[in-house]
């Protein structure tokens, strides 16, 4: 929560230590007497931009329990309803919501018309780094194996740049970019190197998502050093937030942008600004979309988007029993079946004016973490159990206050393969995402009519279509009949020649 940085003076320090003393924190100057001239100044320019009456509040609606002497109103559960079937559409000829083949191109065509019109821009949450995969680097850096070596960043640009060339010359699909504190710098210096991946400097936007002080667990703001205060970042709900302080809305406004795709960096599969999903919400009028995958299994670990109270929102697997995890439609379906893959679609009207409405009534979200902290001594504490929280908001969190949800559901194999975990460990990983990818190439071009060669054990090959040539698997027609070498990088499609 940011506000205005006064000058540091004599009296600006004792208007800020009231009001931290009337917030109950003014702990938090246990140790500012003793702090070197910058690093005092350093401080009071970190707590000047603390909206501290508005943290406090956050906490206490989040974290405190509540007041209310009924226990018995205290743990009313939430009344679950699973998405109608006329609730959502589907790209899965198996489903019950299944769209036509005509519905399928209208959505498409629309979709392609509003990017070559250039109303539509791409939103990208990078604010994570790829701790869990062995590497200090941004997530987006992170390269899964790939025959081209290619990083996360390098696919998805590809995909943006065959877009712009599907629609035809004066096409471009601004990249808005969220990072964080601790990938901003990485992550600016990432794109520069590369030469912003072929496209241009211009068209990219970097912001930063929030931050929100740490707390202890009776609410006091926890020093992690005698002169700095523990902050996070707020979670990937922090885009709103980050969106508004930083003016992306203003920048994608004076530039005409009407449709906003936002997906996240670890998701291989992820198709960039895809037509069809833009096509199907706008046709909809929808402020806000959301894309969803059939659950693999009733216990599969994953949120699910559903009526929570009579609102949509995600309930997250610990949050739903067996037994409701369990129930089927008529047709053998689960009821609780669609997937969030945090794949998701914004009108620029509801991120400029109906979110500054909703967002001061976003709740938070409490995780419990080992948080680094001072102790009376001023001594640095790491501590090897939780001893503080962290207050995060969730991306889909305003999915309560949308009059008009437009939730698509789409095949897991051919959008969605999550990068969590680290090498070796056999789910959402390296070599699973690698997989998914290759997999994707050879059902590309053996839809086109080619054949690929596979070993004589059956081992999947080492075989990739640049994103550059076929953003969806189009463009391939000049394969059909030849056999492809399994491993081999597909980088011009003129060039591919029968083996």
């Amino acid at each position: 929560m940011v506000k205005s940085t006064p000058s540091f003076t004599s009296e600006s320090l004792a208007a800020l230590k009231q009001r931290y003393a009337d917030a109950g924190q003014d702990h938090v100057f246990k140790f500012f007497n003793d702090l070197e001239d910058d690093a005092a100044a350093a401080f009071f320019e970190q707590l000047s931009g603390i909206d501290i009456e508005q943290c406090n509040s956050f906490f206490d609606r989040t974290a405190r329990k509540p007041e209310s002497s009924s226990q018995e109103q205290e743990q009313k559960p939430d009344e679950l309803e699973p998405l109608a079937s006329d609730a959502f559409a589907s790209t899965l000829a198996s489903s019950s919501s299944s769209a036509s083949p005509d519905e399928l191109e209208a959505w498409r065509e629309e979709g392609m018309r509003l990017i070559r019109e250039n109303k539509v821009a791409v939103m990208l949450l990078a604010g994570g780094q790829g701790s869990r995969l062995g590497s200090s680097a941004p997530k987006g850096c992170y390269d899964i194996g790939l025959p081209s070596h290619k990083n996360l960043f390098t696919v998805q640009a590809d995909r943006i740049r065959r877009l712009q060339h599907l629609a035809g010359e004066g096409t471009t699909i601004p990249w808005l970019v969220m990072t964080s504190g601790p990938t901003m710098v990485a992550t600016k210096k990432a794109f520069a190197d590369s030469d912003y991946f072929g496209l241009s400097a211009d068209d990219v936007f970097f912001f930063n998502q929030g931050v929100l002080p740490c707390f202890d667990t009776d609410g006091k703001i926890i020093l992690e050093s005698p002169g700095r205060v523990a902050v996070a970042p707020d979670g990937n709900g922090g885009v709103y937030g980050g969106m508004r302080v930083s003016g992306a809305v203003d920048w994608m406004r004076e530039r005409g942008i009407e449709h906003i795709h936002s997906y996240c960096v670890d998701n291989c599969l992820v198709r960039v600004a895809d037509p069809v999903f833009l096509g199907y919400a706008a046709t909809r009028g929808a402020e806000c979309g959301a894309l969803v995958v059939p659950k693999k299994a009733w216990n599969e670990p994953v949120g699910v988007i559903c009526k929570r109270n009579g609102l949509y929102g995600v309930v997250e697997y610990s949050e739903i029993t067996q037994e409701t995890a369990q129930q089927t439609r008529s047709n053998g379906e689960l009821a609780y079946n669609a997937g969030n893959i945090c794949n998701h679609y914004y009108s620029i009207d509801f991120l400029h004016k109906r979110v500054p409405e909703i967002e001061a009534n976003l709740e938070h979200h409490v995780a419990r973490k080992k948080i680094p902290y001072v102790d009376d001594a001023g001594e640095t504490i790491r501590p090897t159990k939780p001893n503080g929280i962290k207050l995060e908001r969730f991306v889909f969190d305003v999915f309560p206050y949308v009059e008009n949800l437009a939730i698509l559901e789409v095949d897991r194999k051919d959008q969605f393969s999550p990068l969590k975990n680290g090498p070796g460990s056999g789910v959402d990983c390296p070599e699973t995402s690698r997989s998914d990818l290759i997999d994707q190439c050879i059902r590309f071009a053996e839809a086109a009519g080619a054949t690929v060669e596979r070993s004589a054990d059956g081992s999947q090959p080492a075989f990739e279509i640049s994103g550059l040539v076929s953003y969806a698997g189009e463009g391939l027609e000049s394969l059909s009949g030849k056999t492809l070498a399994g491993d081999q990088l597909i980088t011009d499609i003129d060039a591919v020649v029968t083996v």
